[in-house]
């Protein structure tokens, strides 16, 4: 049953295209070497069928829906360029497309609003070397000892300052390993906003604080001896300061974790068994991870979890820097998960799974061994007590965890994504931030804006806000929003009425509208916030499932910005609203390139509708404030760069549902403690004796590049 929500096969895809290339009439050029004045397909991805379809078929005896792709074009060789949605199928062998733009965002898609594709990204990098370039010799030879392959650029995003701009800071840096932090002063504004490839144009020129109009008279101006000219010292290809290898040489082998009897989860196709855990997991091409169908002691818990976007906000003195605003779902979460390495990114002995997806190209590409799925004993206990009164016991259980794992490279960050599951019925979803910083090129008042890291190198001062999707079904589809929390009230001992007591009580609150449930940022929100079951537990108490938020997030950017209304749901901490088939995500992959009239504006989801017994979605913005320091050369760590949230049970369960796991350890003092009948941790030397074979290493990750 899980098959209904598995990711497209390569084979489905290449039905999809195939059928694409001739169903509508016009030339597909492919995206891999299309020009903006070309038709191509952009991207090809599952369409998730209708909640209420899936539902009549898992729970109430339906159909199989439909299986269905949804594909992304690009129309650029036409009178009215514009991006088109169509859902095509039914697969295996297609036979109907509609087109579902307009259903979808009320219009048409402006074609200034597609994402970059990488033949765009190559287009623009041949135009700043045989165009650009080519007006400054002089300058270039002699400052940057330029030889046409010595320089990395970097793009910043969205592309302007209104709607129909497409115009694009390219940040130069030394061609070495991290270039990121080898910034070397020049950046340029290039305008490609037109069709045609050779009417694009330099619009202005940066370099070492100061602004130029062209590249022509950024080469006068040098020629004339008229520029304060910062000479960076050439760093070797390793990058010297930027390079990841190890400065010591390795010793003795670190902690490994391995399974004594084999793994105690199964995973069949698209679908996860794990002790009182199932569910459904996907890699959406835009978003990345997503789980559905999540079930506890097999009833459902969560019908979806999923990443939204990952947003960054960035601060500099120079323009690149100061104006980029970062959208990575427009770049592809799920097209930049990388293939993980074994032993390092994820446990040697976890199960690592292979994500397919078709974007940019007519042919789908395959990562290899990009999922990752294990059991981690945390090395803690899940719960524990010593007993020295009364009664000599002791009674634990181990905190042993299933965590599914993929991590996503796009461009300079590296975002590892897990969502963990805990045998007291709690689900963790947890976002860990490495990869390098950005930089800028110090000069001037650049220390307003971060800090100092290398000699011409200023670590730029960014936000990272991380929103997720969490479509709890607590005890059926339809729940409430119930918030409890804390308040002293002060009263006369009842036995002494001359002394006070200040005591805790309950404070109880049912949040009626999304307006209530709209949480902003950094204000104040109810300790216990939950999803409130129309049954009841044991002891007369609505289930509940708990949403407990860990963030450290910087400042929103103000809503009088002129974009803020694209990236709108980073307002909220937590925002709860009706589920609705007409508002599946937060935002679009089309804000990035036009955030000024955003294709969907997550503020309008908000309109003060009860959410009293309905089918709920809870939003939740998680991050935090990075203020690169020397410690991120050569790169930035996981450690203090996490946030996330939890969903646990309460009053869900009459009693902790842990109490039945298998990994229990309970003995007194009357009772022999080393006999493997009375604690299976006194039989180890018997049943983890046997280390298991170590599959030899492999890596995938640089074919195909």
């Amino acid at each position: 049953q899980s098959l209904v929500f598995a990711d497209l096969t390569p084979e489905e895809m290449v039905q999809v295209v195939r059928y694409l290339q001739g169903n509508l009439g016009v030339q597909l050029v492919d995206a891999s070497r299309a020009k903006p004045s070309d038709n191509c397909i952009a991207s090809v991805d599952v369409q998730v069928p209708a909640k209420a379809e899936v539902l009549r078929f898992l729970d109430g005896g339906g159909a199989r829906p439909p299986r269905e792709a949804l594909a992304v074009l690009y129309f650029g060789n036409q009178p009215d360029p514009n991006v088109t949605e169509y859902v095509v199928g039914p697969l295996p062998t297609p036979a109907y497309h509609r087109d579902v733009t307009v259903q979808k965002y009320g219009g048409k898609v402006p074609y200034h609003r597609r994402p970059m594709l990488g033949s765009e990204y190559e287009q623009v990098g041949a135009f700043l070397e045989t165009v650009a370039f080519a007006a400054a010799p002089t300058f270039l030879k002699e400052v940057f000892e330029y030889d046409g392959t010595n320089v990395a650029f970097q793009t910043t995003a969205p592309h302007g300052f209104q709607s129909g701009d497409r115009k694009s800071w390219f940040i130069m840096f030394q061609n070495v390993s991290g270039f990121f932090v080898h910034p070397v002063g020049l950046e340029v504004l290039v305008d490609h906003s037109s069709l045609d490839i050779s009417r694009w144009a330099v619009n202005r020129v940066f370099y070492n604080g100061q602004y130029y109009r062209d590249m022509v008279q950024l080469e006068s101006a040098y020629v004339q001896g008229r520029i304060s000219v910062e000479k960076v010292r050439k760093a070797p290809r390793d990058g010297d300061f930027s390079s990841m290898k190890p400065r010591a040489p390795s010793a003795a082998l670190f902690p490994l974790q391995y399974e004594p009897q084999g793994p105690r989860y199964s995973i069949r196709n698209n679908h996860v068994l794990f002790q009182a855990w199932s569910f459904a997991f996907g890699m959406s091409v835009n978003t990345g991870l997503r789980l559905f169908d999540i079930r506890h002691k097999g009833e459902r818990v969560a019908y979806e979890i999923g990443i939204q976007e990952a947003l960054s906000v960035y601060g500099s003195n120079c323009p690149g820097g100061m104006s980029t605003r970062y959208m990575d779902g427009s770049f592809g979460i799920g097209r930049y998960t990388s293939p993980l390495v074994r032993g390092v990114d994820c446990p040697y002995l976890a199960t690592y799974l292979d994500v397919h997806y078709l974007a940019h190209s007519h042919v789908s590409r395959i990562s290899k061994n990009a999922l990752c799925i294990f059991e981690q004993n945390l090395g803690s206990p899940l719960r524990r007590h010593y007993s020295n009164l009364q009664s000599l016991y002791y009674g634990g259980l181990v905190n042993s965890a299933l965590v599914v794992r993929s991590i996503a490279t796009v461009g300079n960050h590296d975002y590892v994504w897990d969502f963990i599951f805990y045998q007291n019925g709690a689900i963790e979803g947890k976002v860990q931030a490495t990869g390098y910083a950005s930089s800028s090129f110090l000069h001037g008042d650049g220390l307003r804006y971060g800090n100092r890291v290398w000699e011409h190198t200023l670590g730029t001062i960014r936000t990272h806000s991380i929103n997720y999707k969490v479509d709890l079904d607590v005890g059926g589809v339809k729940n409430s929003l119930v918030a409890h929390d804390m308040a002293f009230e002060m009263v006369r001992a009842p036995w002494s009425p001359e002394q006070q007591i200040e005591r805790p009580r309950l404070t109880k609150k049912v949040l009626d509208t999304e307006d209530q449930a709209a949480f902003r940022l950094q204000s104040k929100m109810p300790r216990y916030i939950y999803f409130a079951a129309n049954s009841k537990n044991k002891w007369g108490h609505q289930r509940g499932y708990r949403i407990q938020i860990t963030s450290f997030a910087g400042d929103h950017v103000p809503e009088a910005s002129s974009m803020e209304r694209a990236i709108s749901w980073a307002r909220y901490q937590l925002a709860v609203t009706r589920r609705k088939e007409e508002e599946p995500t937060s935002t679009s992959i089309y804000n990035q390139n036009d955030p000024w009239t955003p294709t969907v504006a997550f503020a309008n989801f908000i309109n003060n509708e009860t959410i009293t017994n309905e089918d709920l979605v809870a939003w939740i913005t998680t991050g935090f404030l990075h203020i690169p320091h020397s410690e991120d050369i050569p790169n930035t760590v996981t450690v203090g760069n996490s946030a996330g949230f939890l969903l646990r049970p309460y009053n869900y369960y009459d009693l902790d549902p842990s109490i039945y796991s298998h990994d229990g350890v309970f003995f007194t003092s009357e009772q022999d403690f080393t006999a493997c009948e009375i604690n299976p941790i006194a039989c180890l030397p018997k049943t983890a004796s046997c280390l298991p074979n170590f599959p030899p290493f492999t890596y995938d990750g640089f074919q195909n590049t």
